[in-house]
């Protein structure tokens, strides 16, 4: 062919080399009637090669198009499942299983204290961090089982670790106490925490420390946490201010009783009357 002996360098302008899918696409838009001359060749293929290069401009311009919005979406969803938060921490896996083995074990062990506090040792030795939470649920199946020796070694115990020291856990140690029949152990617990959280001491752990004397018949004791609750400005709910007017009462203080009683309980009170709540009010028959 005469194209193949033409030497593109003597016709004034410079011809880039063509791959071979390059020179099938010019030559593709090409009629040739005959070979024809050499200039004629030359032109065809000029005019080819300015298409192609055209096509892949505009080819270059959409993939750039297309790679940049897919790249903007897996960004985006790359953020969404990176986000996360340092400052939550998750419950322990296994925490109510841990508790029950808990439980099992304490239930085949002797009441002496080195043998209790021996196989609670053994229980976290492999722990990495102490299990509060599941020493928090042991705690409340003893509890509902009634198990108030156990409830008051585990509690002991925790707070001998430095864990487990929150109001609940007071709660729950007083309340064992109280079951136990051991108001003195009560007592020193008790002025432990007013010394230490004396005004963060909520109105449930004084309803429970007047709730404990009362029950034991120390009235005088009452009368005690009682003057604490209103130092501390912690106003009592009526049970508690029933208690405390029964104290009084007992020790021959009639005059307090009424005060309590005119002061803490309110004018009207709510009954059940035919499956409704009916606010009523109290006569002065009921007080004490």
């Amino acid at each position: 062919m005469a194209l193949c002996n033409f030497n593109p360098t003597r016709g004034g302008f410079p011809l880039q080399v063509l791959s071979n899918s390059q020179e099938f696409g010019c030559f593709s838009l090409l009629e040739f009637s005959s070979c024809g001359s050499c200039y004629s060749t030359l032109k065809a293929k000029r005019f080819g090669f300015c298409i192609r290069a055209k096509f892949l401009e505009k080819q270059a311009g959409k993939l750039d198009r297309v790679y940049g919005a897919t790249v903007e979406r897996k960004e985006v969803k790359k953020v969404g499942e990176n986000e996360h938060h340092l400052w939550k921490k998750n419950d322990s896996a296994g925490s109510g299983q841990k508790a029950l083995n808990l439980v099992r074990m304490l239930s085949g062990l002797p009441n002496e204290k080195e043998v209790v506090y021996g196989a609670l040792n053994k229980w976290v030795a492999w722990e990495v961090e102490f299990p509060i939470i599941a020493a928090a649920k042991a705690l409340q199946i003893l509890r509902k089982r009634s198990q108030w020796h156990r409830v008051i070694q585990v509690a002991k115990w925790m707070l001998s670790k430095g864990q487990g020291a929150t109001m609940g856990t007071y709660d729950t140690l007083l309340l064992a106490f109280d079951m136990d029949e051991r108001a003195d152990e009560a007592e020193s617990l008790w002025n432990m925490i007013l010394h230490t959280h004396t005004r963060s001491i909520p109105r449930r752990l004084f309803a429970r420390m007047i709730g404990l004397y009362s029950h034991h018949d120390l009235h005088d004791k009452v009368i005690e946490v009682f003057a604490d609750m209103e130092e501390l400005k912690v106003r009592p709910d009526e049970d508690t201010a029933r208690r405390v007017a029964r104290a009084f009462r007992e020790l021959g203080q009639e005059e307090n009783r009424k005060l309590i009683l005119r002061r803490y309980l309110s004018e009207f009170k709510y009954i059940y009357f035919n499956g409704e709540r009916v606010r009523v009010k109290r006569y002065s028959s009921e007080e004490g």
